[in-house]
């Protein structure tokens, strides 16, 4: 099986580089499942209905989140409704939407689970003891194999996230940081592990933010309203190859420019 997981889609300029290369992305990489962050994908903070459902049109599957999630009110509804969506599931239990979700796809069934980093992010609990339970619970589901979003902050985190569920999941993958690292590869477990895949928007910017707007505010120290940046978008995403076994057999970096 081969599973394309795309980077956190920032905003209408990520959206519209998605909808652009996601033809010729499927005709070339042929992937069986395709997964995308989707946590900042409405006006660059958050996620709503619309939004989410121009990703599904745009050819992904299933859509993880993050922090951002709960950034529009409106849309808490769709959240908790959506089966094709995911939250931190390390969340309190009660906040709308799910921490995981089980998908077919090559014939089998794949769990997708998301969790959320404890440095410098608030959650209810750990992210490892919730990985723990969540596995166990996707497993007693009938997950075949298990693909991994960890939106964290702090790089240490992510790494030591690989090393705990190695040889137990197919992939863990970071996000949020929307910088895309160097260090993917598959763990000796058999766990592929990437610390972040980067982002989809604008690569002329500060983390998809213009620059001029993120800049100031360094310089300044002053609150600044952040536009969405446009020029020169990327898609940034990995594929995974899983064998028979539910691990992974390869990992590699898919940086592709949209325009």
């Amino acid at each position: 099986m081969r599973i394309l997981f795309i980077g956190d889609i920032v905003g209408g300029p990520g959206r519209r580089g998605l909808a652009k290369l996601m033809p010729g992305l499927r005709d070339e990489l042929a992937p069986d499942l395709v997964i995308a962050n989707g946590e900042n994908a409405a006006g660059g903070v958050g996620i709503t209905e619309r939004t989410a459902e121009e990703i599904f049109a745009a050819g992904v599957d299933l859509i993880t989140t993050g922090n951002h999630v709960y950034r529009h009110r409106d849309a808490y509804g769709f959240i908790d409704r959506c089966e094709r969506l995911v939250r931190p599931a390390n969340y309190p239990k009660g906040n709308p939407g799910r921490g995981s979700a089980i998908v077919e796809a090559a014939g089998a069934q794949v769990g997708v689970l998301d969790l959320s980093g404890e440095l410098q992010l608030t959650v209810a609990r750990s992210p490892f003891p919730a990985a723990d339970a969540e596995l166990a619970e996707l497993r007693r589901r009938g997950a075949e194999i298990v693909f991994v979003d960890f939106h964290a902050e702090v790089t240490s985190e992510k790494v030591a996230m690989g090393w705990h569920l190695d040889g137990r999941v197919a992939a863990v993958v970071g996000t949020h940081t929307h910088v895309p690292t160097a260090d993917a590869r598959v763990l000796p477990g058999g766990t592929a592990f990437i610390s972040d895949v980067g982002m989809t928007g604008a690569r002329n910017s500060v983390l998809g933010v213009e620059i001029e707007d993120a800049v100031g505010r360094f310089v300044t120290q002053m609150p600044a309203r952040f536009r969405t940046a446009e020029d020169d978008v990327w898609i940034n995403a990995v594929v995974v190859d899983v064998g028979a076994d539910g691990l992974a057999e390869g990992i590699r970096q898919v940086l592709r420019p949209a325009g």
